[in-house]
């Protein structure tokens, strides 16, 4: 993809233990790495603790005593079926509107069509997702000096009237239109349609021991939190709480109510800012 195309956006994006035998990967004065434990490169450099915890917490212990059971493994084989066909018939049916809305931005604003998402998966394996960009060319720098305004209590930012968003991303995320890209995502494997939403590194590292434990499972477009208030939940330890519940009741009747809740929801705008 053209270097014309991307662009970085600032904004969001059980307690386990156990000993780390591998080696600490090379990291600069600040305590950043670009490699993990094995020498292998990651596709973006990211706070040296993203690993240590990531190797160190106990996963398992989040997920719920059926997990282990045959029904479990043959549920999220089939949710990850699921997850492929309606991605890619998504991708393919949206195409026009995707063409479309990517003419608007990038004839709107100055910048790329799109921006890297660099966040964490599935038990805090980094990846690369792609948004439509919604801010200015230069929201991450402008972010540092709002800080003092965020709205969302913890390490996430949330900030109602951000002024980096431009009127074009203001709508396109009001309906969550913003977020279509994250399809080839989901086709990819490194989301799914329904799963707690993934979080920056940085804003990992800030988590407190108990809310890593929402990565447990492969992260989602929707969630409990899409649905019961989005962004009018100011409190991240509800927002983790609730991602915690659903993996503790996770069943492929509980994502259909969730996407069936969702509908309505993106239609009517509602939380979105």
């Amino acid at each position: 993809m053209g270097t014309r195309l991307l662009e970085r956006e600032g904004g969001t994006a059980g307690d386990g233990a156990g000993a780390v035998a591998a080696e600490t990967p090379a990291a600069d004065g600040a305590g950043i790495v670009t490699c993990d434990r094995t020498g292998a490169p990651l596709p973006y450099p990211m706070p040296e603790i993203v690993l240590r915890i990531r190797d160190e917490y106990d996963w398992d212990s989040v997920l719920p005593p059926r997990a282990g059971t045959l029904r479990w493994r043959i549920e999220r084989r089939l949710k990850r079926a699921i997850d492929v066909v309606v991605s890619l018939v998504g991708l393919i049916v949206l195409a026009p509107v995707l063409v479309l809305i990517a003419l608007i931005v990038r004839l709107t604003s100055e910048g790329p069509i799109f921006y890297p998402w660099r966040v964490l998966g599935e038990r805090a394996r980094p990846f690369v997702g792609y948004k439509f960009r919604t801010m200015v060319p230069n929201a991450d720098a402008l972010k540092r000096e709002l800080l003092a305004r965020n709205q969302m209590t913890g390490p996430v930012f949330k900030m109602r009237d951000d002024p980096r968003v431009t009127p074009v991303g203001r709508w396109l995320r009001k309906f969550s239109l913003d977020e279509l890209p994250q399809l080839w995502s989901v086709l990819k494997g490194d989301m799914s349609l329904v799963g707690p939403r993934p979080p920056s590194a940085e804003e990992f590292a800030a988590f407190k021991p108990w809310q890593h434990g929402k990565l447990a499972v492969i992260p989602g477009i929707t969630c409990l939190w899409q649905v019961q208030g989005r962004s009018e939940i100011a409190d991240f330890d509800q927002w983790a709480s609730l991602d915690l519940e659903y993996i503790r009741n996770w069943s492929l009747w509980l994502d259909l109510k969730i996407l069936l809740k969702t509908i309505p929801v993106v239609i009517a705008g509602k939380g979105a800012y």
